[in-house]
Parts: structure tokens; sequence; C-alpha cells
């Protein structure tokens, strides 16, 4: 065993933050820097070189386990525009982090340190009593707790790339009835293992060769001299977080949010759900604003993917300058509606969004007015399993499976096969799911593999421009007991390059196999452009980034001998790719633009 590994801890807090520890109601103390404009005293509260007048301002809580003051998460420069706006920023390291107290755990304490988070800042000098939080991914998540503890100066959240149940994403229940779950996201488990150890990140790459999966990682916590508690906690089980925090964040009083998707983020499909579902909810429904952009988790663009050198946000400073209005500009804007009430509701659009490869739009609904769904059909699928262009996305079922109606089995089913070999397994193409488009793999390769189906339209004469969900539904049988499913939608340019516009992935029990499979695939809005062509690929793993199946009853974490299998795909009337599409391209034509790239609102 030669596991390598590296430990982060604090960064110095910037000279122009004050940081402050800030005691929860059960003593711990958190460490929190607070940003106020120049000429605002964090004593006082009165003008700094005249001394007279209260500078009461609202405040902005950003609360986070990556370290507040790290070049990861570059608040020190987010601070300056936000204070050039006359606001506080306030950033806390949660608990158990970094400068802060307290056990190492996520989640659980997040409702409770919220509140009292909010209510240190409302009794600050500084501090007129309205306070509005923001923040991507489980800063995201410290939002939707502190909602459900219901400080009543919470005004407003804008959660960027996040959901409300972390642990909802990464497996399914095993004790759910239901045949068709999800597969293991081992990347989204694995977050913990490096992220939740102690105060400090530990950056280590398993060995993969390593059965079963579960002892590579104990392989590195024995090599740290650490382990984390949370992991051990959700692997190789599944624990349903949403009952810890007393109260559904949904089921709390209503709260202005502007959602910031990502359409290529890997959490946007549960962020998506989050949006549409309280969208729906009467007294939630009228607060509710979306805001969804061509990015990823980590906020690389479609239009700059792959990222150059001098492009790249994470590492080059002016690439980072460029990116950060356009991160922080809609959170201002909404603040400036819900906290500070200087420009009127009607200032903004409830939906505003990307179309990719063609710029941003405004919407009084999602998917917007005028969007239809169309379907395209699994034809010829003995060409399916071979390189690109594989077998046909059509938009009508084959017609030797047509019967008299039109639509059922006729005599000249068809079908293919694909095997999933446990020895061979499909490469994950990044390795960070969560900056995807830093690199934006060319998936040619992936389709041209024996074990990875694939289908392909015509090349379009006019655009398709793609708003709305996409859902796919399979007729599949197995050999094996359990399976799992994994889709990628793709356009394919006409110089074959295949790049990925969304995806999804299904488990599946197979005894009985269900007469249909759905799969959901999340929302985008993208354009594919003329001379292109639409496709879609399947396969039976994606590893490392989503546990392997074991093929049998036992637990994947732990199986030494996972079973082989062979998947049976039936090119028949149940098996289509529905995607939402905009009836007329460029009917809703593009919104004004801000130098950021976003809509101006």
């Amino acid at each position: 065993m030669n596991i390598r590994w590296e430990r982060t801890g604090s960064a110095p807090v910037p000279d122009h933050a004050r940081q402050h520890r800030v005691r929860m109601r059960d003593g711990v103390r958190l460490a929190t820097d607070v940003y106020l404009p120049p000429d605002i005293s964090a004593d006082a509260g009165a003008d700094a070189d005249t001394g007279t007048g209260p500078q009461e301002l609202p405040a902005v809580l950003v609360r986070l386990p990556y370290d507040k003051n790290s070049r990861y998460v570059y608040f020190d420069r987010i601070a300056s525009l936000f204070t050039a706006r006359g606001y506080a920023l306030v950033v806390q390291d949660v608990r158990g982090k970094f400068r802060s107290g307290g056990q190492t755990l996520p989640f659980l304490r997040e409702p409770l340190d919220g509140y009292d988070a909010i209510d240190w800042i409302t009794h600050q000098p500084w501090s007129n009593g309205v306070v509005g939080m923001f923040g991507d991914s489980y800063y995201g998540f410290t939002q939707w707790a502190a909602v459900a503890a219901q400080h009543p100066a919470l005004r407003a959240i804008v959660p960027r790339v996040t959901t409300v149940d972390f642990n909802g994403t990464t497996q399914s229940d095993p004790f759910d009835p239901s045949p068709v779950g999800r597969p293991v996201w081992l990347e989204g488990i694995e977050y913990y293992a490096h992220y939740w150890v102690d105060n400090t990140v530990y950056d280590f790459t398993p060995d993969r060769s390593v059965r079963p999966v579960i002892e590579q990682y104990e392989q590195a916590f024995t090599a740290m001299g650490a382990r984390s508690a949370w992991f051990d906690l959700l692997a190789p089980r599944y624990t349903n977080l949403l009952p810890a925090l007393g109260r559904h964040p949904f089921d709390a009083r209503p709260v202005p949010v502007l959602h910031c998707v990502g359409w290529f983020d890997n959490i946007s499909v549960p962020h998506m759900r989050d949006y549409l579902e309280l969208a729906s909810r009467p007294g939630w429904d009228a607060v509710q604003y979306l805001w969804a952009g061509a990015i990823d988790h980590e906020n690389y663009h479609l239009d700059l993917a792959p990222a150059a050198p001098a492009d790249d946000h994470a590492h080059d400073e002016s690439a980072l300058d460029r990116m950060l209005p356009g991160y922080a500009g809609p959170a201002l804007d909404f603040f400036d509606v819900f906290l500070k009430g200087v420009r009127p509701v009607s200032s903004l659009p409830k939906v505003a969004w990307e179309l990719g490869h063609d710029g941003w739009r405004t919407a009084e609904a999602w998917p917007p007015a005028g969007s239809t769904e169309r379907t395209f059909w699994l034809t010829e699928p003995a060409r399916a399993r071979g390189p690109l262009p594989g077998g046909t996305l059509s938009d009508e079922p084959s017609d030797s499976n047509r019967d008299a109606d039109g639509y059922g089995n006729g005599d000249g089913e068809q079908s293919v096969q694909w095997v999933y070999d446990p020895e061979s397994l499909v490469p994950s193409q990044v390795a960070n799911s969560f900056s995807f488009l830093q690199s934006y793999p060319d998936e040619a390769r992936l389709a041209a593999r024996e074990d990875v189906l694939v289908f392909t339209s015509p090349a379009l004469a006019e655009p398709l421009d793609l708003a709305g969900p996409i859902g796919l539904a399979l007729r599949v049988t197995s050999t094996g007991e359990t399976f799992d499913v994994f889709a990628k939608v793709l356009d394919i340019g006409p110089d074959g390059q295949a790049h990925m516009i969304a995806r999804g992935q299904v488990s599946v029990r197979s005894l009985p196999a269900p007469e249909e499979i759905p799969v959901a695939l999340g929302h985008t809005g993208y354009r594919l452009r003329p001379g292109h062509r639409l496709a879609l690929t399947l396969a039976g793993s994606d590893y490392p980034m989503f546990l392997p199946s074991s093929g049998s009853t036992e637990n994947p974490w732990t199986t030494l001998a996972p079973k082989p299998s062979t998947q049976t795909l039936y090119a028949d009337a149940v098996t289509r790719l529905t995607v939402t599409v905009l009836a007329d391209p460029g009917a809703t034509g593009s919104a004004s633009a801000t130098a950021s790239g976003t809509p101006s609102v």
C-alpha cells in the first residue's frame, strides 16, 4: 500500500476583513469574517471619517466548509462587489472546519448554527436587521438549513448549483421497493473522505485496482491516520438526512429564492427538482426565480470550453476577475429588490436562462412558453454496438415494430445486446465532474466501445433548440439480478467530435425487469446547430464516477466478485428519447446582456 496524500489548512485572513469568533448556543465559536464598505466603521456603525450618523447595512451571509479565506472560494475578491453595492458580506467557516470549533460532521447542526449566525448579525452596530444568504453547493445547502430554522431576519436566499438533499443525490434507499433506483455516485460520497475528516482538507487518490471498493478508502484513512465519520455513515449504507433538520425547508415560512442552476452542473437534476417543486407550491410560488446558465459546478462556461490556460479562473487571476461579475451580479440584483428595496420586483425576470451557443433569454415560466415535446425512437439497433454513427434516432418507430395501430410491437422485434464486464469497466470521461467544462471531453472514443450502444440522428438542416426536460424510456432485460444503465445525450459536430449535453443513470433490479425503465436526464437550454447531430449513448458502467454494480444482491461496496451480465435493449415503441424544444427557434429573442454575459434586469 502506497497512498500519497496532502493536507491543506487555513489561508491567512485578508487585511480588509475583520475576523470574529461568533458564539453558538452550545458555546462553540465559529470563525466569521466581516467585510464592510470602506466608509463604514465596524465598531460604531458610523461614518469612519466623520464619526457621525448611523450607517446601517443589509448583510449577506455565507456559511461554508472550504476555508473562508481560500483562493478556491475567492471571497476576499467577491467582497468588493458586495460592499460596492452597499452590503456587508459575512463569511463563516461552518462548525468543525478550518478555524471554527466543534465536531467535524456536515449537515446536522446547520439549521441551529445558521439561525445563531443570523441572530449575531442583527445585533451588530452596522446591521439594519435584514439578512440574505448566498453561495454554491454545500453553502447553498446551509441556506436551506437556515430557511428551515426560520429566523425572521432572513429575507432572501440565492442557492447556486446545489440541492436541499445532498445525500439523496449519492444513492438510493435500498429499502425502497421500486425496481428502478440510482447507482451510487461514488465521486459524491468520496467528497466526504476528502473534506469532512477534520478541520482541514485531505487530497489523495485511492488505488482503484483494490477490491472490495470500500478497502480503497480504508487504505487511505490508514495512511492518513484519520478518517471521516460521515463517510463511514454513508458507505456502505444509505442515510436519510432530511429528518435530522427538524423541519423540511420547503415546509418553512416562504422566502424569495433565486435558484442559480448550471446546465452542466453535476447536481442540476435535483436542483431543478427543488425549483419546480417550490414553483408549484402555494405561498412559495410567487417568490421563486430561476437563473440557468451554460455553466458547470465550478463556474466554467460552455463558450470557453475546454478552458484555455488564460481562461481558467482556477489558476489565472485575470480570468477570475472576468468571471466574478457574472457570478455575483444576478445575486446582487436580486438582493437590491428583496433586501434593499431599491429596485421594483417587476425588474426581475421570473426566469433568465441561457440557450447554449445562442445567448441569454427571459421567460415567465420554465419550460418557456411555446416549447413542445419531440420524440426520437431508437431504431436500427443492429448498428448500435460500434463506432459513430451507430443506430439511428428516428422521428418514428421502426416499421418492423409497428402493429395495426402504428405503435405496438410487430412480428419483427429488433434488439441489441451489450455486456457489463466488471473487469473492463467503461471509464469516466473526466477526473472531476464538478469542473466538467474545464476539460469538456470528446466522447467519440467512448461511443466506439463494444460495450457502449450509440444512436444518432441525421444531420440537422435547421437549429434544434432544447429548452426543458429530457427523458428516456427503455425496455431492457438482463442476465444479472441487478444492472445499471448510464445514458448520455450528445452533440455530434461535423468534425465528428461528440460533446455531452445531458446525462442520467439508473440502477435496476431485474427480477422481474420492469416493462419500462424511465431515465431522467434533467433539463437543459442548448442549441444544436445546423450540420450537427443529436446522439444517445448507453453503457453499463461509468467508473470511478459511479460505484460499479455488483450484478447481484450483494453490496457493491463490499463484494469481492461482481458478476458480469448481458443486457438486451429492445428497439420498440417503449424505447424512446423525448426532448423539449422551442417550436420556433429564435422566436423568444435574446435578452439584452451585460458585460458579464448575463441578462440585464
